[in-house]
């Protein structure tokens, strides 16, 4: 049972690294966000890459790096920018519809019959995505629904959702023709390399803004790596959907973080909603 509290690290870790980023890099481009937040990982990733067994990859191992980059840059970006254009509490619950998008998928593609369990879980996961904006019903019972649709957060990070229900399986396919720590960081160090080598392309001003705080993108970059070789640890010990269900508890760590540090409002009826759509999280994760 190493995998859960290594998943419940990944958690808080990754709900410190938003609120982090948010706080210190917020008023910077979401691409400038994002390069910085990976940037500043690089040095413990370094460090760990001269301590860590090293393997020879395959094809299998190279094929999930060339599949899974190009949609880990799309799903950042937009990641960046829901942080930084909307609420925490309001934007990163919807990264519980992860499982739900590799079930439906799964089903359309794949012809995969839905489980009761699961079927329980979606609809527990919209029913909490409803109770985020439960303070709209008083303009009409469709109104929390309208207000997810008007809010830009919530629609990229409902976005980024369904990507990481592809990256999560290529990422566990890379880990297993590999091993967790040399995956965690070969992925990463070429994907920073990756950002940096398209900044020219969509970034109009200079990444000046990488060396302004360095005290700060180093402990972002810290609660960064220790999310990613977390990840990496549990996800290699368990089914990768029991690993993404307990992962998704950060969730509830982002909400507080929204209400302490950020003083965001309706707090109660966010950490609601969160608290239904995870257990709907876990009915798929652990029952499906």
């Amino acid at each position: 049972m190493v995998w859960f509290p290594l998943s419940l690290l990944s958690a808080l870790s990754l709900a410190t690294a938003d609120a982090l980023t948010k706080r210190f890099f917020g008023n910077l481009s979401p691409y400038e966000m994002g390069i910085i937040r990976l940037t500043y990982t690089m040095p413990w990733l370094i460090c760990a890459f001269f301590g860590i067994p090293l393997v020879k990859p395959d094809n299998t191992f190279f094929l999930s790096l060339a599949v899974g980059l190009p949609l880990e840059i799309l799903a950042l970006y937009f990641y960046m920018k829901a942080i930084k254009v909307s609420p925490l509490s309001l934007t990163l619950p919807f990264l519980a519809f992860t499982p739900v998008f590799i079930i439906l998928t799964g089903r359309l593609l794949l012809g995969e019959k839905l489980h009761l369990y699961g079927v329980v879980g979606i609809f527990l996961i919209v029913i909490g995505s409803y109770c985020l904006n439960l303070s709209h019903i008083r303009s009409g019972f469709f109104a929390p629904l309208k207000a997810i649709i008007k809010e830009p957060g919530s629609r990229m990070m409902l976005m980024v959702s369904f990507i990481y229900s592809f990256t999560s399986v290529i990422g566990k396919l890379g880990i297993l023709h590999s091993n967790p720590y040399f995956f965690a960081v070969t992925y990463f160090t070429t994907l920073t390399m990756l950002l940096f080598a398209f900044a020219p392309f969509v970034q109009k001003s200079n990444n000046w803004s990488l060396l302004r705080f360095p005290l700060k993108g180093l402990l972002l970059g810290f609660t960064q790596g220790l999310m990613i070789f977390s990840h990496v640890l549990a996800i290699s010990q368990v089914q990768a959907a029991y690993m993404i269900s307990i992962k998704r508890t950060s969730l509830l760590f982002a909400v507080l973080y929204g209400a302490w540090w950020f003083k965001e409002e309706k707090i109660g009826e966010r950490f609601f909603g969160t608290v239904i759509m995870i257990g709907g999280v876990f009915l798929i994760g652990f029952f499906t």
